[in-house]
């Protein structure tokens, strides 16, 4: 047996070693990132988080963890990673540049999915729309506005800017400004404002509801009415007040003062 026999059994017994050895990373890392996987499933099943965002983590969990093993492997075999990876980093960079309005959106996302300022269901106004927010995506959250509009919000802005939950909590206060005419009776005006409230149910007693003049207007004395309901009944209770005070003012003497002008006209002789 020459030099170059010897030579070759001794390549093959090494690289045929590092190939069983890469073989070896390959299966007991692929093994672990699945056992990974799991404890991050059942970690974010005890958190309840949002369905959609936990698909994300458990998918991109597993990529990324993968691709590590996948490297490792690779370097077991005695392939020189420097090059490979400062290429994978200069293409990652590219492509990020590429989607930085994307990735913003993405990142805007997962901020929404983990510290759920609004959940589905909840009405909202954000970014110069109002409306029942009926999905969140990762990347835009779909909104229906009051006349049937779908709204689509990237998650970038909306996650950043300045947002107004109405379904947040339990309870709203209702504010009303009614006023009747300075020759009106003002104690007539408190007795029937607290007696309107007092019958609508929907209306909570604690807090108790205010009622206060609010300001002697050009043609008006007006009343602040402040009252507290649960949230699903504002409207209602906002709109059968307005009625009610309209059709009750008139019945108990009570004038409710429109903006006049009086004309004079002067003939000359």
């Amino acid at each position: 047996m020459d030099f170059s026999e010897i030579d070759l059994m001794a390549l093959a017994t090494e690289y045929g070693l590092n190939l069983l050895f890469a073989i070896l990373t390959l299966i007991i890392g692929l093994w672990i990132v699945k056992f990974i996987v799991k404890g991050i499933e059942k970690g974010l099943d005890k958190g309840e988080t949002e369905a959609t965002l936990k698909s994300f983590i458990i998918s991109m969990s597993s990529v990324l963890l993968k691709i590590l093993v996948y490297i490792t492997a690779i370097s077991v075999l005695g392939v020189e990673m420097t090059s490979f990876i400062a290429i994978l980093g200069a293409a990652a960079f590219a492509i990020g540049l590429a989607l930085s309005g994307t990735l913003q959106n993405f990142a805007g996302g997962v901020m929404i999915l983990l510290f759920k300022p609004f959940k589905v269901g909840d009405f909202i106004d954000a970014q110069g729309y109002m409306g029942t927010v009926k999905e969140i995506q990762i990347f835009v959250t779909i909104l229906n506005t009051p006349d049937n509009k779908t709204v689509i919000i990237p998650n970038g802005p909306l996650a950043t800017g300045s947002l107004v939950n109405f379904s947040k909590q339990p309870t709203r206060r209702v504010d009303w400004t009614f006023g009747i005419g300075y020759g009106d009776d003002v104690d007539k005006a408190y007795e029937v404002l607290r007696r309107l409230l007092s019958e609508d149910d929907r209306i909570l007693a604690d807090p108790e509801p205010f009622i206060a003049v609010k300001e002697l207007g050009d043609s008006s004395v007006d009343f602040t009415v402040r009252a507290w309901v649960n949230s699903p009944d504002f409207w209602g209770v906002f709109f059968r007040m307005n009625e009610q005070v309209y059709k009750t003012f008139d019945k108990e003497g009570l004038s409710i003062p429109f903006p006049q002008r009086d004309v004079h006209l002067f003939k000359e002789n």
